[in-house]
Formats: structure tokens, sequence, C-alpha cells
């Protein structure tokens, strides 16, 4: 029986996909953690920006 199950395959595409999925969101969430801050300060400053401007509505 135990050798009947080790030559068994089926299912094993199945194993390699979620190995790969889970590499991709641990990439992914290490990326994200490594350029948190960057992405936060950025978004702070464009806010800023915005935030201040003022439009004109007369022709000079």
């Amino acid at each position: 029986m135990f050798k009947r199950f080790a030559r068994c395959e089926s299912g094993a595409v199945t194993v390699d996909w979620v190995v790969l999925t889970a590499a991709l969101v641990g990439l992914g969430v290490s990326i994200t953690a490594f350029l948190w801050e960057s992405m936060t300060t950025t978004n702070g400053s464009l806010h800023r920006q915005l935030e201040n401007h003022t439009i004109s509505t007369t022709f000079n």
C-alpha cells in the first residue's frame, strides 16, 4: 500500500500551484514591507500639495 502511495502522482500539480502561489504572495508582502515607508511619505507629500493648491478662476 505504501509503495502504491509513493508512486501515485495525482494532486502533484495542485501542490506545485500552492507552493508557487505562496511564494508569490510572500514576495508581494516583502516588497510592500520594503517600500511601505517611501510610499506613505510620497503619498503624504502629494496630499499636502493638493490640499494647499489654489485654483485661480480669473484670467490674467
